[in-house]
């Protein structure tokens, strides 16, 4: 298949506001891919090769162009063999060997093709073929059900893969995935709620648990070996070898452990998020902070799966193997007062807030329903930055002024205010490397970036506003944390932003 094709089909996409019409835009293309080309067509339409990230900067694609005489365009199989390739392009001479490889790789290609490859490696490529219409794309392609392409793609990890598996095996492939111990699958999420009260009444008697401020881990063992992984999959094994530690004197054969990591003070209660952070360093742990596991959930355990197990038969399973001091602190109840007092618990500790969660509920891996919801007493959100303006006084020389933007459903971003507050000399030289990185243009004022990079924002409160797209815009917004462990996939959306907007005006508050 050729490239231009996919090319073709990514600007249909990011043409339509329909969802429908996306999913189906998709649909008649893989279908028509041969299976060897499925993962690698989902992988360009998601925005990311199934390669992951190669290595490719903006810097070494800016100056790319077709030839003046275009050839008969790429094949898809052609450029997915050069990113195989391209990272063992490495040593002395490397720049200018990898320079030579790329312009070799779009001298074949056309205009189209290679403004397409452009903004597909450095991470520019959103036109709104987000996972949820590519998981409905591929049930239409391959006659299978939604619903048994996204569990098959969360157990696996990778929508690729589980794309050929539908194409080639169709429902009775599908039904045959299951988890791969050391192999990271998609965290269940969760919902938000004003307050417990407002949890309870969608879920009646629930299991409420302690929020700590830490971050999300998920803890594989088989064996003698381990492996961990941050939220957004990322393989963070070597840079925690006490959670390794620990989890291997566990009396176990094999499992799968969901919960967070957190650094403590002396007194006991939770350290700063940034410096819990800073033992997931890209040079490694620093040693200066040792990171304690705090289990929630169990998804394997000895062979045997668990997901499908209510929420209460899982934890009894977790109760059963965890270390003393080790489990998140839970109650079961249905009384607002009972869940109110320990929610005021949990903040005498420093905590963010609780999780309140069904009992009966399996484990939805990847998904953001209902079952669980998240309650913290101060609003916050995750929020992506969309530019940043330079800074003065002390601030000169540093990207300060945050333009801060929620997810849409079209896989865009919608912006909803500014904020400087909350910044630390740290935060402030880390996120301006960091932007720029990510610089796409720039005026005089401010530098406009990828929009990769994720912020934990806390507000007042949110007010009408003719001034952003949105019709809404943060009330003494302060930047609490950069979350490098979050992908801006994981940003909260604009409707989360308005039922926010909306409880409020009918609270009156």
């Amino acid at each position: 298949m050729l490239l231009q094709r996919v090319v073709e089909v990514s600007s249909r996409v990011a043409a339509t506001r329909s969802r429908k019409a996306k999913s189906a835009a998709i649909a008649e293309l893989l279908s028509d891919a041969v299976v060897d080309e499925i993962p690698i067509v989902v992988g360009f339409l998601s925005g990311l090769p199934r390669q992951g990230k190669v290595g490719i900067g903006w810097a070494a694609v800016a100056d790319l162009e077709a030839p003046p005489e275009s050839g008969p365009g790429l094949g898809v199989d052609v450029v997915d063999r050069f990113l195989d390739a391209f990272p063992a392009i490495s040593g002395p001479g490397a720049q200018e060997r990898r320079a030579v490889a790329l312009r070799g790789l779009v001298a074949g290609g056309t205009v189209e093709e290679v403004g397409f490859l452009r903004r597909l490696l450095t991470g520019e490529l959103r036109q709104g073929a987000l996972e949820g219409i590519m998981v409905e794309a591929v049930a239409a392609a391959f006659d299978v059900s939604v619903s048994s392409v996204r569990r098959a793609a969360m157990l696996s990890g990778d929508l690729g893969r589980t794309a050929a598996i539908a194409a080639i095996d169709g429902e009775t492939g599908l039904a045959a995935v299951g988890m791969t111990v050391l192999t990271a699958i998609q965290p269940m999420l969760a919902a938000s709620a004003p307050d417990v009260e407002a949890a309870l009444d969608q879920l009646g008697r629930a299991l409420i648990e302690w929020k700590l401020d830490g971050t999300r881990i998920q803890a594989h063992r088989r064996g003698g070996e381990v492996r961990v992984f941050t939220r957004n999959l990322n393989d963070v094994t070597d840079r925690l070898p006490g959670i390794v530690e620990g989890v291997l004197r566990l009396d176990v054969e094999s499992v799968i452990l969901d919960g967070e990591s957190m650094a403590l003070a002396p007194d006991g209660g939770p350290m700063p998020f940034e410096q819990t952070m800073s033992e997931f360093g890209s040079d490694g742990p620093t040693g200066v902070l040792e990171l304690k596991p705090f289990w929630f959930d169990i998804l394997h355990l000895d062979g045997r799966d668990l997901i499908d197990l209510p929420l209460s038969e899982r934890r009894q399973a977790l109760a059963s193997i965890a270390p003393e001091g080790a489990l998140i602190p839970q109650i079961a109840t249905s009384d607002p007062q009972v869940a109110t007092a320990f929610l005021d618990d949990a903040r005498s500790l420093r905590h963010e807030g609780v999780m309140v969660k069904d009992p009966d509920s399996g484990y939805e891996a990847g998904r953001r329903g209902s079952a669980w919801i998240k309650v913290k007493p101060v609003y916050t959100l995750d929020l992506v930055i969309l530019a940043a303006e330079w800074g003065s006084g002390r601030r000169t020389g540093w990207l300060s002024n945050l333009h801060l933007g929620a997810r849409d459903a079209d896989g865009g971003f919608v912006m909803l205010g500014k904020t400087f507050k909350g910044l630390t000399d740290a935060m402030l030289e880390w996120q301006t490397e960091a932007l720029l990185e990510r610089e796409i243009r720039r005026t005089k004022r401010a530098v406009y970036v990828r929009p990769e990079i994720v912020v934990e924002v806390a507000f007042d409160g949110l007010l009408p506003s003719t001034r952003y797209p949105g019709g809404m815009a943060l009330r003494f917004a302060r930047v609490r944390a950069h979350r490098p462990d979050k992908n801006p996939e994981d940003a909260d959306t604009i409707d989360t932003v308005r039922e926010i907007f909306e409880s409020r005006r009918a609270s009156g508050s």
